[in-house]
């Protein structure tokens, strides 16, 4: 599904015009962003839980040459679907 797409699927849910459906899902990508950035989780009932984690340095090993390498530190967001989401996709 392309952004305009998504823009279009929630004008006709919320009864809104396009132009408004797209300024709503700006300030809700914004907000998201902003969320992210202090480290904050984001749980959205129904949906799922967002949520930032900091991985540690560890080793790895290169796989074509078995070689051990570094790994660093860094900062990933994890996605957990809501147990309603698996139910639903997976019936």
């Amino acid at each position: 599904m392309t952004k305009a797409e998504l823009v279009a699927k929630i004008a006709e849910k919320a009864g809104i015009t396009k132009k408004e459906a797209d300024a709503a899902l700006k300030a809700f990508v914004e907000a998201i962003h902003e969320l992210f950035k202090r480290g904050e989780s984001l749980r959205i009932p129904g949906l799922g839980t967002f949520k930032v984690v900091k991985r540690k340095a560890r080793k790895g090993r290169n796989p074509r040459t078995g070689q051990v390498i570094k790994i660093p530190a860094r900062i990933v967001l994890t996605f957990k679907p809501a147990k309603e989401l698996v139910k639903e996709v997976s019936s």
